[in-house]
């Protein structure tokens, strides 16, 4: 039997995230996106609610759940906002998850408990200046020096999520640490602390959209770390990430389909309001095809994010399934915040009103963690399709 309703567990935090969303997160975010504000206070209480927690042991300060909760939080919250969403899928999913994953036994003690509480923040340092889609073409260095006790780290990375704020505690850096028998790139992953000397942060960027999120470019020169910083097997780190990457597809997935249907939310809400030559808006067909054109989106966007979490909780290999719900998903977001800017009118230009920032915030969801090139080309590939 194929049943797609939640059980009362799920249930029960997808409508505590969606109260806190609705009550809480929007009444204040348009002012910290306009002001280009990290919003600390909502990251706090984010994680006194165990949300940055969600997937993890309860060993480690955890809730015990699983990625598919996390999922669910994200869609909840990208209703609403999507900076503050982006907060916490990179938090989790790119900033500690690699920790949990492959970390040692001494590095998931000393990192994890601060992570799932939300009182630190960690980061996925992957994507240099002129690399973008090309993961594979790390320039960055780190090579082992004082008989083999430390790393000495050299290079740069961008377009960093959650890398610059007053609680970030560490960024995960991929670098060449040495050649392969084949003459390839030894990329291994390791953590450098916040504060470490060498390691700087650029002033933010200035972004079209997830103007309440934070995002910076790093450069390490001749940055310093302990040998025992390598995170995960020396030589693995490219490989690390890519699964790494797999499920946070799946994540920002969940995210679109918020925007999406945070979209059909908030047009719903307009047309019933609205009035032009003598009647409500929404009594209009034009409007009502459009609106259920959206909400088709939303809908048949989370039914392929389910069915890729569903994979993956299952233990099944599910790269196509995630590339499948991360094109399809960011297709949705962007579809349907047009349509809902083009329903608004002139309203939807105006910042003031949730479509503005949703058109905004859409079209990154096309580009990070991966591009919809990148998942037609991952699609392809496990179809058995070769260039």
């Amino acid at each position: 039997m194929i049943d797609f309703r939640l059980d009362d567990e799920y249930e029960a935090l997808r409508k505590t995230v969606h109260d806190f969303a609705q009550n809480e997160v929007a009444p204040v975010i348009g002012g910290f996106y306009e002001r280009e504000e990290f919003p600390y206070d909502l990251v706090a209480r984010m994680g006194r609610m165990g949300l940055f927690g969600l997937p993890f042991p309860e060993e480690y300060g955890g809730m015990g759940g699983d990625y598919f909760a996390l999922c669910l939080a994200l869609e909840e919250l990208a209703r609403v906002d999507s900076s503050v969403a982006i907060t916490l899928e990179a938090g989790v999913s790119l900033g500690a998850m690699p920790i949990y994953r492959f970390g040692t036994a001494e590095q998931k003690e000393r990192w994890l408990p601060a992570l799932c509480a939300g009182e630190a923040l960690g980061a996925f340092g992957l994507t240099e200046p002129g690399g973008g889609s090309d993961a594979g073409a790390t320039r960055t260095t780190a090579k082992l020096v004082d008989g083999g006790g430390h790393w000495v780290i050299n290079g740069s990375k961008s377009f960093i999520t959650n890398s610059g704020t007053d609680i970030t505690r560490l960024v995960t850096v991929t670098a060449v640490t040495g050649t392969k028998p084949d003459g390839g790139k030894e990329i291994s992953t390791i953590i450098v602390p916040s504060g470490t000397p060498g390691f700087t942060v650029a002033p933010k960027y200035s972004k079209v959209g997830w103007n309440a999120s934070d995002t910076h470019e790093l450069s390490f020169d001749d940055c310093r770390v302990p040998e025992e910083n390598l995170l995960g097997s020396r030589g693995r780190g490219y490989a690390q990430f890519l699964s790494i990457l797999d499920e946070g597809r799946v994540a920002i997935a969940a995210l679109s389909v918020g925007l999406a249907q945070g979209c059909v939310d908030e047009c719903l809400r307009y047309v019933d309001e609205r009035e032009a030559f003598g009647r409500r808006i929404g009594e209009y067909q034009a409007i009502q095809f459009k609106v259920a054109d959206m909400e088709t989106r939303a809908h048949t966007a989370r039914l392929a994010y389910y069915a890729a979490a569903a994979k993956m909780l299952r233990g099944e290999p599910f790269k196509k399934e995630a590339a499948i719900a991360k094109l399809v998903s960011s297709n949705a977001a962007m579809d349907n915040a047009r349509d809902a800017t083009q329903i608004f009118g002139g309203y939807g230009f105006m910042n003031e009103f949730p479509v503005g920032r949703f058109y905004r915030d859409a079209k990154i969801l096309e580009i990070g963690e991966g591009t919809s090139e990148v998942q037609r080309m991952l699609i392809a590939r496990e179809l058995g399709l070769r260039s």
